[in-house]
């Protein structure tokens, strides 16, 4: 089993005027969420470690991870409410957030209210986004790290979101103490772009992070595809042309695909997991693709 840790929150899609209001699409999302749902329909097993809220939208979380197969016994329940993230699509499909979650259920969790022991069957724990960012769920994420990295694979995704995290460069430091304890760390080239600034030389990062202790580094790179550094290994492979909608989820589906498939083969698979990044990217929303999904478009591609 995979250990999905961190937030689950609704994204508020807002579209055009409709009447005296504003249309809009709640969809239930969040990226360790969107992780840990692409797992188990990518034929994953997979929990979801997350503090989520007793209200409406957090009942609508947990049935929504429990129809997909996530094991939810994990989920810590708040009476505080869910976080929104209110998205705005631009032109050309990239989302533009902003988030309401001060005091929210997903930010509280305390390192006392995490598990003393997990079972043997949990082989990796997946963590990231701005969870990693915000106290006291930031402190008992990063006790869980400390405690499971000995005995268990922990993979990180930054995710970095700043409007959530505030000052990037003052976080950086926490960011890379955590890296230290992971054996995989995949971020996209934005995130690079916010830890690192414009022009980020990405086999530089590659080699500075795997000094620090991660053995396999992914980055993705969107239309341009992926590389991969594992030691003095270098893998490339190119993005597939869609029509973009959106590319909510779609460096969610691609860590999720990353984990299953080295949890399946222990063999790094960037051509599946280019593939289901690209089939999220032409829904709106997380809406992250099933296995069936994912040979259905490698089939059509090498007709």
């Amino acid at each position: 089993m995979i250990l999905v840790c961190g937030e689950a929150l609704i994204d508020l899609f807002v579209g055009r005027p409709f009447g005296a209001g504003l249309a809009s699409d709640a969809v239930p999302g969040g990226p360790p969420f969107n992780v840990a749902i692409g797992i188990a329909r990518l034929g994953g097993r997979v929990g979801f470690l997350s503090k989520v809220s007793e209200d409406f939208f957090g009942h609508y979380l947990l049935r929504r991870l429990g129809e997909a197969g996530v094991d939810t016994s994990f989920v810590v329940s708040s009476p505080l409410p869910t976080t929104l993230s209110v998205v705005v699509t631009t032109p050309d499909g990239q989302p533009r957030y902003s988030f309401y979650g001060q005091g929210s259920a997903d930010r509280s969790l305390l390192p006392s209210e995490l598990p003393n022991n997990l079972p043997d069957e949990v082989s990796a724990i997946a963590i990231g986004s701005y969870t990693l960012a915000v106290d006291p769920v930031a402190a008992a994420i990063e006790q869980l790290v400390e405690r499971e990295s000995r005995r268990r694979i922990i993979s990180i995704d930054p995710n970095v979101r700043p409007r959530v995290i505030g000052d990037v460069t003052a976080w950086r430091p926490c960011f890379e103490r955590l890296l230290g304890r992971c054996a995989i760390a995949k971020a996209s080239v934005e995130d690079l772009e916010h830890l690192y600034g414009r022009g980020t030389d990405v086999h530089a990062v590659a080699t500075e992070w795997l000094a620090r202790g991660p053995r396999l580094i992914v980055f993705s790179r969107g239309q341009c595809g992926a590389i991969a550094f594992l030691g003095e290994a270098v893998l490339e492979t190119p993005g597939r042309r869609v029509d973009v909608v959106d590319t909510v989820g779609a460096g969610d589906t691609f860590h999720a695909a990353l984990l299953v498939s080295l949890d399946e083969q222990r063999l790094l698979r960037p051509d599946a997991i280019g593939t289901a990044s690209s089939v999220t990217c032409s829904h709106q929303g997380a809406a992250l693709p099933t296995r069936a999904d994912v040979e259905a478009v490698m089939r059509w591609s090498d007709a």
